[in-house]
């Protein structure tokens, strides 16, 4: 499980992690804002499934069905899901570098946070051209969450720093930047529609699905 933030155990195996518990509610904010009111949702890269039982349950009306290709990833996510609610689904085994463990096409939104700067820089092609293959169209909705690192912004000394200990710990890992983004998003018929700036210098880039 791909995470630089601790995740504390608890006994029925739903890790916690103090990140996700700070970040939530304005991702929520952000979500309640633009998310459709009902449909399928599919998360990536969930992590410890922290996220996806807090926003299943503050959006009953639609079923959140997370994923991450690690198995240790899963097991928490399966454990929020034992605690409900209903309408948070099975995790999935997706994993964007691999087109086969894809779901079917259909969901109303995406949505995935903190993933494209602890993964390859493929990753994020890839993230894009599953958005662009599986959101509903027209209309259908990317929110990706995170640093991004943007031409006409300043970036913040803690940014620069976190970027630096990233490709310390991997070449090919690193904050990515915003236009880059917004362009592999063009490639795959997904528009950008809004930049939102987040808590701890992060950013909600919101995309929409085209004919």
């Amino acid at each position: 499980m791909h995470t630089l933030d601790p995740a504390l155990p608890s006994p029925d195996g739903a890790r916690t992690s103090p990140a996700a518990g700070r970040n939530l509610e304005p991702i929520l904010e952000v979500l309640r804002a633009h998310l459709p009111a009902s449909g399928p949702v599919l998360e990536v890269a969930s992590g410890t499934g922290q996220h996806a039982a807090a926003f299943a349950a503050a959006l009953p009306g639609v079923d959140w069905t997370p994923s991450d290709p690690s198995t240790e990833a899963r097991a928490s996510v399966e454990a929020w899901r034992a605690r409900g609610p209903a309408n948070l689904k099975a995790c999935l085994p997706l994993d964007v570098l691999d087109e086969t463990t894809w779901p079917e096409t259909g969901f109303k939104a995406l949505f995935c946070a903190n993933m494209i700067h602890i993964a390859p820089a493929a990753a994020t092609e890839a993230l894009m051209r599953l958005a662009g293959r599986i959101l509903t169209r027209p209309g259908g909705l990317l929110a990706l969450y995170g640093p991004f690192l943007e031409a006409d912004v300043q970036t913040a000394p803690g940014n620069l720093a976190f970027d630096e200990s990233l490709k310390a710990r991997d070449p090919d890992w690193g904050i990515r930047d915003r236009d880059s983004v917004i362009e592999a998003a063009r490639r795959h018929g997904l528009a950008f529609t809004l930049r939102k700036a987040m808590p701890a210098n992060n950013l909600m880039l919101l995309f929409r699905a085209w004919p």
